[in-house]
């Protein structure tokens, strides 16, 4: 059995961790750690878990959290997890954080696009990118696993073969995605009220999105080249739920029957990842719950172009359930433990 702390446990991404965890065969929490909840328990704050997980929050304590777990994992906001991590790493912890501070190659692209120095570089290079389809054998060993973004996972895996495989002109590559309500956390700022999202469908942070550099880096090392894209958030009227369209010119002309093959075997033995027959394109309620990724590939003959589309749950692959994935690399366990539910579609 796994100890395992959550730190952050009361946010949408923490507390999915929770509900994850706290059936999982192989692991043990060992606590909750929420600044604004502390001495209550977390079932008064999600009565969802009432009878079935109710621990106590408490405040955070890095002596008293860390001596009681083998592994953290932290949902905490950027920049604050700078305060956390370097004290668990340095009493020999491993963590898997959930903020963007760690997910970077370079120190300078993160300050450019967060707006705040970084500290702490001797992390960024001790830290692995947790897309466990991409980087499944350093996540294994990892002291510190930073879990990517949900729009990078998302538009990563929804566009890798075509990019590993030189199959797509590198240049106009454009990423249009809508993430449910629940992609901006617990919050109670206005825009994401329920009369503002309601029967509304907008895009936001037009050409300077953060996660565009996340997903930069990403693509470029697939590809072996420095990569600029388009990309485009939307907030969609639904709580949970991604769906990124991806456009790309093709090389050379290919049929749809082909990219499939070509995706399917790039994909092969991965579990969580589901290439669709032709003609089918992913829906949101199919993923919603679950740890899946469900891509479809079109392929407009007129322009020679590829249309790439895939979903999933912005809380689960795009973040919790994913997280659980990396976490059980870490343990070596199998990746589907605790993991194995299909989507919730109603």
């Amino acid at each position: 059995m796994v100890n395992v702390g959550v730190i952050g446990a009361t946010g949408y991404v923490g507390i999915e961790i929770v509900r994850l965890l706290q059936k999982h065969p192989d692991i043990n929490i060992t606590s909750v750690v929420s600044q604004s909840f502390v001495g209550q328990k977390i079932s008064d704050i999600y009565p969802n878990l009432k009878n079935v997980f109710d621990m106590e929050c408490e405040a955070l304590d890095i002596d008293k959290v860390a001596d009681k777990a083998d592994i953290l994992i932290t949902a905490l906001p950027h920049g604050i997890s700078k305060e956390v991590i370097p004290k668990l790493i340095a009493k020999g912890k491993r963590v898997i954080d959930h903020s963007g501070d760690f997910r970077y190659k370079s120190v300078e692209t993160y300050e450019k696009w967060y707006g705040i120095k970084h500290e702490m570089p001797d992390l960024l290079e001790l830290s692995v990118y947790g897309l466990p389809e991409l980087y499944r054998k350093e996540i294994k060993d990892a002291r510190l696993v930073a879990n990517p973004g949900c729009y990078p996972t998302c538009s990563i895996l929804g566009i890798a073969p075509l990019l590993a495989n030189n199959i797509v002109d590198t240049k106009n590559i454009i990423i249009d995605a809508a993430s449910g309500v629940s992609g901006a956390g617990r919050t109670t700022e206005l825009a994401f009220q329920f009369c503002e999202c309601n029967e509304n469908f907008k895009a936001y942070k037009v050409a300077t999105h953060r996660h565009t550099s996340e997903i930069e880096q990403e693509v470029s090392l697939l590809a072996n080249q420095n990569i600029m894209l388009s990309f485009t958030p939307h907030l969609a009227p639904m709580k949970r739920g991604m769906l990124a369209t991806i456009y790309a010119n093709l090389r050379d002309s290919k049929s749809c029957k082909e990219l499939i093959e070509l995706y399917r075997e790039y994909y092969k033995g991965e579990f969580f990842v589901r290439i669709l027959d032709e003609g089918k394109i992913p829906d949101t309620k199919n993923v919603a719950g679950s740890n899946f990724i469900d891509i479809g590939i079109v392929v407009d003959e007129r322009l020679n172009r590829v249309v790439v589309l895939s979903a999933i749950d912005n809380l689960g692959k795009g973040a919790s359930a994913q997280a659980v994935q990396d976490l059980n690399i870490m343990c070596g366990l199998p990746e589907k433990t605790g993991l194995e539910s299909p989507g919730l579609y109603l």
